[in-house]
C-alpha cells in the first residue's frame, strides 16, 4: 500500500483533479491490496444514479443556478429591506435571511457572496454601518444556509451517509432548520447594537412594500413550497427537486421573463458541469467507501481512538477541530465525499445519531469557510470588495467566534437537531449503537 499512497500524494502536488486522486485510490485498492477487478468501481456510479434522491441534486442546482442569473437577488433584498428594513438594525436582519435563502438554494457561498454581498455592501456604508462590520457580516452570511432546506450539501451528506446507516435526506432537511435558525438568530443578536448605534431609523413604507412584494410575487412561494411540502409529507426531496425545477423555470422564462434563451442555454450548461463534477466525485468516493469497508478502516481507526478518548464528548469536540480544519481546506462537496464515509462509522461506534452527525458535520464546514486563515469565504470577499486579506480577516474574527458558540450548541445539545423530527414524527429515533 506503500506506493500507493505515495503514487496519490504525487497526484495531489501536481495539482491533479479531485476525481482523479479518489479515483485512483480506489482503483489500486481494488486491483493491489483486495485483488478484486477494478472494473467493479463502476457499479458504485449505477448505484449512485438509480438511488432516487440522487435525482434531486442537478434539478436543485439547475434551479439555483436559474435563480442566480435572473433579477431574483435584487428584487429578494428589495421585498426584504421593505419588510424589514425600518426595524433598528434591519439591514443586518435582511442580509441575514436574504443571504441565507440565497445560498439554500444556490448551494455555494461563493455565488451568494458576490450576488448578494454586491448589493448589501454599498447599502450597508450608506447606512453608516462600520466598513469592518459590513464585510465581516457579508463574508460570514454567504455560508449560513448551508443548514437549510434544500441546500446541496445536506443531499450530499444523506447520499453518502446512507450507504453505511439507515438515513434519507428528508430527515437532514428537517433537522437542519433549528440549527441554522439559531446561527441566524446569535447573528443577529450581535448585529442589533450596530444598528442602533449607527444607523438612521427610517419609516415603514407601505406603498414601497406592496411594489416590492408584487415584483417578487411569482418567486416568494417558493421557498414555503419546499418547506412546507416536506414537512407536511406532501412530497420527498426528489419531487421537491422537480416542482422547484419546474417552478422556477416557467416563472423566469415565461411570467417574469428574466430569462432569455441564450441565457438559459448557459444555465443548463455550468449547472450540468456542476452536475458532472459532483456525479464523478460522490461516485468515486462511493468505491472508496467500498474500500474502507472491506478494510475495516473505520473500525482500526475507532480502536486506535479509544487508547485516547472514551467519552463521546470529548470525540465531539475533537471531532469539531478536525472538520474545521477540513472546512477551511477544501470545498464543502469534496469534504463530504472523502470524510462521510471515514466518520460516519466512527461515530456511530461512540453514539452519535447519524443526523445529529449530519449537521455538527456541515455545521463545522459552513464556519470552516471563515476560518482563518485560508478559509475560501476569505479570498472570495478579499478578490470582490478590492480589500486586503488582513482587513477582511480583522473583519469576521467577531463573527467567527459567534459561529463557533453556536456550533458548541449544536454540537452538544442534539435537541437542536433532533426535536423537529420527533415532532413531525419524520423519524424514529433509535440508538446508534443498535445500528452496529
Amino acid at each position: 500500500m506503500g506506493f500507493i499512497i505515495f503514487g496519490l500524494i504525487l497526484l495531489a502536488v501536481f495539482g491533479e483533479p479531485l476525481f482523479i486522486i479518489i479515483g485512483g485510490a480506489a482503483f489500486a485498492s481494488f486491483y493491489f491490496a483486495l485483488d478484486i477487478h477494478p472494473a467493479t468501481l463502476f457499479t458504485d456510479f449505477y448505484r449512485l444514479t438509480t438511488m432516487p434522491v440522487f435525482v434531486a441534486i442537478p434539478l436543485f442546482i439547475f434551479s439555483g443556478y436559474l435563480l442566480a442569473e435572473s433579477r431574483v437577488p435584487e428584487k429578494m433584498l428589495r421585498f426584504t429591506n421593505a419588510l424589514l428594513g425600518w426595524i433598528p438594525g434591519g439591514l443586518c436582519l435582511v442580509a441575514l435571511i436574504a443571504c441565507s435563502i440565497f445560498t439554500a438554494f444556490t448551494g455555494a457561498s461563493a455565488i451568494t457572496i458576490v450576488a448578494i454581498g454586491t448589493l448589501l455592501y454599498p447599502a450597508f456604508l450608506k447606512d453608516n454601518y462600520p466598513e469592518n462590520f459590513a464585510l465581516g457580516l457579508i463574508t460570514t452570511s454567504g455560508s449560513l444556509g448551508t443548514l437549510f432546506m434544500p441546500c446541496l450539501p445536506l443531499i450530499l451528506y444523506g447520499v453518502i451517509a446512507s450507504q453505511q446507516t439507515p438515513l434519507n435526506v428528508e430527515d437532514m432537511f428537517i433537522a437542519g432548520l433549528l440549527p441554522g435558525v439559531l446561527l441566524l438568530v446569535l447573528m443577529w443578536i450581535y448585529s442589533f447594537p450596530f444598528g442602533l448605534k449607527y444607523t438612521r431609523r427610517q419609516g415603514f413604507a407601505f406603498k414601497e412594500l406592496m411594489v416590492a412584494t408584487v415584483d417578487i410575487i411569482w418567486e416568494l412561494p417558493l421557498p414555503f413550497f419546499i418547506i412546507g411540502g416536506i414537512l407536511a409529507g406532501l412530497f420527498s426531496a426528489p419531487e421537491a427537486a422537480a416542482v422547484a425545477a419546474i417552478y422556477v423555470l416557467l416563472v423566469e422564462m415565461f411570467i417574469t421573463r428574466d430569462m432569455t434563451a441564450i441565457k438559459l442555454i448557459g444555465v443548463i450548461r455550468r449547472s450540468m458541469i456542476m452536475n458532472g463534477s459532483i456525479l464523478i466525485i460522490v461516485g468515486m468516493a462511493l468505491g472508496l467507501t467500498d474500500v474502507f469497508v472491506t478494510l475495516a478502516v473505520p473500525d482500526k481507526i475507532f480502536a486506535f481512538i479509544c487508547n485516547y478518548v472514551t467519552n463521546k464528548y470529548v470525540f465531539l469536540l475533537l471531532l469539531n477541530f478536525f472538520l474545521l480544519f477540513v472546512g477551511m481546506s477544501m470545498d464543502i462537496f469534496s469534504a463530504c465525499a472523502i470524510v462521510v464515509p471515514i466518520v460516519v462509522p466512527i461515530a456511530l461506534k461512540y453514539g452519535v445519531d447519524p443526523v445529529h452527525l449530519g449537521i455538527i458535520f456541515l455545521a463545522n464546514l459552513e464556519l470552516g469557510f471563515v476560518t482563518p486563515p485560508i478559509g475560501m469565504s476569505l479570498f472570495i470577499s478579499s478578490i470582490k470588495f478590492n480589500k486586503s486579506f488582513p482587513t477582511i480577516l480583522r473583519s469576521v474574527v467577531p463573527f467567527f467566534i459567534i459561529l463557533l458558540i453556536g456550533l458548541l450548541l449544536i454540537t452538544y445539545v442534539p435537541e437542536l437537531s433532533l426535536f423537529l423530527l420527533r415532532f413531525t414524527a419524520k423519524k424514529n429515533l433509535i440508538d446508534p449503537m443498535d445500528l452496529l
